[in-house]
């Protein structure tokens, strides 16, 4: 084959040139921002001046499509971490046990780095062309099948296969229409996700040494906290909630930690020497389109990355997955009714993992089904035990990373030890 078109230079749109340049002869990026030259933010990332999680296995999978780039951020200042050993994790009111990682490698680095590292590497590749300034206004097609795309100056760019990557934005579902087949269903979840975030210097004697605290919210208490150890002896820190947020004057953003369901960052805050400016977020929904379930889609068109599904950013999986999808790029002749049956099966688990999460919460709206009530249920019995258990606490952290799917922690010797655990003891909240 010869030519394919990526649109998006996102990470979900750079890391499908990586597996698409082993396909094809030519492959060519288009975004319609101006590139940054360094490491710096990229205008359509919005959320890259907050916290970013790549999982562990999201590392895994980039090393798998960019052979030794972990290597290259470490080199460039990103921090290796296991994030059960160097991290404090605090999930439904309970601090997680600490012990061995059981396999989870993690790289501590922010989105501009690691993007800027992910761009210079896909542009580096034989016949891949990575270009700015350059929107995408509409599909070619011909026979019913998608022959390239039309430029916003007129210009038609032939393809033999064209990739969305271009967030939750895309226009996909519209050209659709335009092509005579119908857009596919929309699941939404309402979140109304606000949060905020300050970067401050980070000393060697911060947290004991550990590199990175997850506080997640409680319906109780809806709202979450997180701080990242980052290249420049830095922390970031966000922090925020579902409908409110801290503001953005330093002693607000304090005075929020210490309504958080446990007290790390407020003692983190309390001697921090802050380093620019605040940034706000807002993420209105959880958005997945369910591509897998039409019946008429054109050949020589897929869709991928936020385009599909947009997660709650809470969860950190946006990237995870993005990578796992441009891994199924590479499996021969694959149409695109067998695509996205495969990237559903991707998207299931993290998708059913954030839905669960955020229904447990009273200040989001719908209504949990019976099951997912059992499951959430289990669950806070779970987290319970796992703050006592080490081989429990990392049978969640496989989970929430991505290498399990939830039903891993139902499994007889995990659902043994929880039926076993007594009473659920919740991590003590700060007064």
């Amino acid at each position: 084959m010869d030519h394919a078109v990526v649109i998006g230079a996102s990470m979900a749109g750079l890391l499908s040139a990586a597996a698409l340049h082993r396909l094809f002869a030519k492959v060519t990026v288009l975004d319609r921002d101006t590139l940054p030259t360094a490491d710096d933010h990229r205008r359509g990332t919005a959320q890259s001046r907050h916290a970013h999680g790549l999982l562990s296995r999201g590392c895994a999978t980039i090393n798998e499509l960019l052979p030794g780039i972990s290597a290259e951020l470490i080199a460039r200042g990103a921090l290796p971490g296991d994030p059960m050993s160097r991290g404090r994790n605090i999930h439904g009111g309970h601090r997680l046990a600490r012990g061995a990682g059981r396999g989870l490698d993690g790289l501590l680095v922010s989105r501009p780095l690691l993007e800027g590292q992910v761009r210079r590497r896909v542009a580096a590749m034989p016949g891949v062309r990575v270009t700015a300034d350059r929107t995408v206004t509409g599909l070619l097609a011909r026979e019913g099948r998608v022959t390239g795309v039309r430029l916003a100056d007129g210009e038609p760019l032939p393809a033999d296969l064209v990739v969305d990557a271009s967030g939750r934005g895309s226009r996909t579902p519209l050209w659709l229409g335009e092509l005579g087949h119908r857009p596919p269903h929309e699941e939404r979840i309402a979140l109304d996700l606000r949060y905020s975030t300050r970067e401050f210097r980070r000393r060697p004697g911060d947290l004991d040494g550990d590199l990175l605290v997850i506080i997640g919210p409680t319906p109780e208490r809806p709202r979450f906290g997180v701080a990242l150890a980052l290249e420049g002896e830095r922390w970031i820190v966000t922090m925020g909630g579902y409908g409110d947020a801290p503001g953005p004057a330093l002693p607000e953003f304090a005075a929020f930690a210490d309504t958080l369901p446990a007290p790390d960052l407020r003692h983190l805050l309390a001697t921090a020497e802050p380093v620019g400016e605040p940034r706000a977020y807002h993420t209105p929904a959880g958005i997945r389109r369910r591509y897998e379930r039409l019946t008429s889609f054109p050949e020589g068109l897929l869709v991928t990355g936020d385009a599909v599904c947009a997660f709650n950013p809470l969860y950190g999986q946006g990237m995870t997955v993005a990578a796992l999808e441009a891994k199924v790029l590479l499996e021969a002749e694959l149409t695109p009714r067998a695509f996205f049956r495969r990237i559903a099966r991707i998207v299931d688990a993290p998708w059913e993992i954030t839905v669960g999460g955020d229904l447990k919460l009273p200040v989001v709206a719908g209504e949990p089904s019976p099951r997912l009530r059992m499951v959430n249920a289990y669950l806070g019995r779970f987290l319970a035990a796992a703050a006592h258990d080490p081989e429990l606490a990392g049978r969640f952290l496989r989970v929430a990373h991505l290498y399990d799917p939830p039903p891993a922690l139902m499994r007889p010797p995990a659902l043994l030890k929880v039926l076993r655990s007594g009473a659920p003891r919740a991590v003590p909240v700060p007064a």
